[in-house]
Protein backbone atom coordinates (compact mmCIF):
# COMPACT_ATOMS: atom_id res chain seq x y z
CA UNK A 1 0.00 0.00 0.00
CA UNK A 2 2.97 1.97 0.51
CA UNK A 3 4.14 2.24 -2.84
CA UNK A 4 0.67 3.04 -3.76
CA UNK A 5 0.82 6.18 -2.00
CA UNK A 6 4.00 6.91 -3.15
CA UNK A 7 3.30 6.42 -6.95
CA UNK A 8 -0.39 8.96 -6.10
CA UNK A 9 2.16 10.88 -4.36
CA UNK A 10 4.44 11.71 -7.61
CA UNK A 11 0.92 11.40 -9.78
CA UNK A 12 -0.03 14.33 -7.93
CA UNK A 13 3.19 16.28 -8.04
CA UNK A 14 3.29 15.58 -12.31
CA UNK A 15 -0.08 17.13 -12.31
CA UNK A 16 0.42 20.27 -10.52
CA UNK A 17 3.85 20.97 -12.35
CA UNK A 18 2.18 20.22 -15.70
CA UNK A 19 -0.76 22.47 -14.55
CA UNK A 20 1.50 24.87 -13.29
CA UNK A 21 3.36 25.36 -16.50
CA UNK A 22 0.71 25.42 -18.75
CA UNK A 23 -0.92 28.66 -16.52
CA UNK A 24 2.64 30.30 -17.05
CA UNK A 25 2.35 30.09 -20.27
CA UNK A 26 -0.59 31.23 -21.06
CA UNK A 27 -0.31 34.38 -18.95
CA UNK A 28 -2.54 36.00 -16.03
CA UNK A 29 -5.57 36.58 -18.18
CA UNK A 30 -5.88 33.36 -19.24
CA UNK A 31 -5.73 31.45 -15.76
CA UNK A 32 -8.67 33.06 -14.66
CA UNK A 33 -11.02 31.83 -17.87
CA UNK A 34 -8.64 28.64 -18.57
CA UNK A 35 -8.28 25.41 -17.05
CA UNK A 36 -8.40 24.64 -13.49
CA UNK A 37 -8.08 21.23 -11.74
CA UNK A 38 -10.96 19.96 -9.16
CA UNK A 39 -9.35 18.46 -5.67
CA UNK A 40 -9.05 14.71 -5.26
CA UNK A 41 -8.78 12.47 -2.59
CA UNK A 42 -7.75 9.05 -3.41
CA UNK A 43 -7.91 5.99 -0.85
CA UNK A 44 -7.34 1.95 -0.71
CA UNK A 45 -10.04 -0.43 0.60
CA UNK A 46 -9.62 -4.32 0.80
CA UNK A 47 -11.61 -4.46 -2.47
CA UNK A 48 -11.14 -1.48 -4.01
CA UNK A 49 -9.45 2.04 -5.28
CA UNK A 50 -11.56 4.57 -4.21
CA UNK A 51 -11.06 8.59 -5.98
CA UNK A 52 -13.50 10.91 -4.99
CA UNK A 53 -13.65 14.21 -7.06
CA UNK A 54 -14.90 17.75 -5.78
CA UNK A 55 -17.26 19.41 -9.02
CA UNK A 56 -19.71 21.62 -7.89
CA UNK A 57 -22.05 22.98 -10.02
CA UNK A 58 -21.08 20.46 -13.23
CA UNK A 59 -23.94 19.12 -14.56
CA UNK A 60 -23.33 14.57 -14.53
CA UNK A 61 -23.38 14.94 -17.88
CA UNK A 62 -21.35 17.43 -18.49
CA UNK A 63 -18.34 14.89 -16.74
CA UNK A 64 -16.22 12.85 -19.49
CA UNK A 65 -15.10 9.76 -17.32
CA UNK A 66 -12.75 7.11 -19.78
CA UNK A 67 -10.05 4.55 -19.30
CA UNK A 68 -7.80 3.46 -21.50
CA UNK A 69 -4.30 1.34 -21.11
CA UNK A 70 -4.67 1.81 -17.55
CA UNK A 71 -5.23 5.90 -17.48
CA UNK A 72 -8.34 7.33 -15.40
CA UNK A 73 -9.14 10.19 -17.05
CA UNK A 74 -11.93 12.75 -15.87
CA UNK A 75 -12.74 15.73 -17.93
CA UNK A 76 -15.20 18.49 -17.91
CA UNK A 77 -16.13 21.93 -18.13
CA UNK A 78 -17.69 24.42 -15.52
CA UNK A 79 -19.27 27.44 -16.83
CA UNK A 80 -20.10 30.57 -15.71
CA UNK A 81 -23.42 30.88 -14.58
CA UNK A 82 -25.94 33.26 -16.56
CA UNK A 83 -27.24 34.74 -13.66
CA UNK A 84 -25.19 37.94 -14.01
CA UNK A 85 -23.24 39.20 -16.49
CA UNK A 86 -19.20 39.07 -16.46
CA UNK A 87 -18.65 42.73 -16.31
CA UNK A 88 -21.28 43.00 -13.35
CA UNK A 89 -19.20 40.98 -11.08
CA UNK A 90 -16.79 42.46 -8.58
CA UNK A 91 -14.58 39.71 -7.70
CA UNK A 92 -14.24 35.94 -9.22
CA UNK A 93 -12.02 33.79 -7.35
CA UNK A 94 -13.32 30.49 -8.23
CA UNK A 95 -12.28 28.95 -11.69
CA UNK A 96 -14.18 28.13 -14.54
CA UNK A 97 -13.64 26.75 -17.75
CA UNK A 98 -12.33 23.23 -18.98
CA UNK A 99 -10.98 20.62 -16.34
CA UNK A 100 -9.11 17.58 -16.46
CA UNK A 101 -7.73 14.90 -14.44
CA UNK A 102 -5.37 12.37 -15.25
CA UNK A 103 -4.16 8.99 -13.29
CA UNK A 104 -2.33 5.88 -13.96
CA UNK A 105 -4.10 2.97 -12.44
CA UNK A 106 -2.15 0.50 -10.90
CA UNK A 107 -2.49 -3.09 -12.26
CA UNK A 108 -4.33 -4.18 -9.18
CA UNK A 109 -7.52 -2.53 -11.08
CA UNK A 110 -9.89 -4.05 -13.10
CA UNK A 111 -11.04 -1.31 -15.60
CA UNK A 112 -14.20 -3.51 -16.35
CA UNK A 113 -15.41 -3.14 -12.79
CA UNK A 114 -15.56 0.60 -11.93
CA UNK A 115 -18.90 2.59 -10.57
CA UNK A 116 -19.20 6.08 -10.53
CA UNK A 117 -21.91 7.83 -8.71
CA UNK A 118 -22.25 11.62 -8.49
CA UNK A 119 -24.18 12.78 -5.59
CA UNK A 120 -24.00 16.58 -4.04
CA UNK A 121 -20.64 17.97 -6.84
CA UNK A 122 -18.92 14.91 -5.61
CA UNK A 123 -17.68 12.41 -8.19
CA UNK A 124 -17.01 9.00 -6.27
CA UNK A 125 -15.47 6.37 -8.70
CA UNK A 126 -15.40 2.89 -6.98
CA UNK A 127 -12.59 0.95 -8.84
CA UNK A 128 -12.55 -2.52 -8.31
CA UNK A 129 -9.53 -4.35 -7.65
CA UNK A 130 -8.90 -7.95 -9.31
CA UNK A 131 -9.97 -10.87 -7.63
CA UNK A 132 -6.73 -12.30 -8.55
CA UNK A 133 -4.42 -9.48 -7.06
CA UNK A 134 -6.13 -9.63 -3.61
CA UNK A 135 -4.75 -11.58 -0.49
CA UNK A 136 -6.14 -15.06 0.34
CA UNK A 137 -5.24 -17.26 3.15
CA UNK A 138 -3.95 -20.77 2.15
CA UNK A 139 -5.19 -23.78 4.45
CA UNK A 140 -1.89 -26.31 4.90
CA UNK A 141 -3.14 -29.68 5.05
CA UNK A 142 -1.00 -33.00 6.69
CA UNK A 143 1.29 -33.09 9.67
CA UNK A 144 -0.27 -32.52 13.30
Amino acid sequence: MRDFRDLIGLQDRMNRLFDDSIARSRGQEDVAAGSWSPAVDIYETEDQIVIKAELPEINKDAIDLRIENNTLLIRGERKLSGEAKRESYHRIERAYGPFYRIFSLPTVVDPENVNATYKDGILRLALNKRPETKPRSIKIDGGN
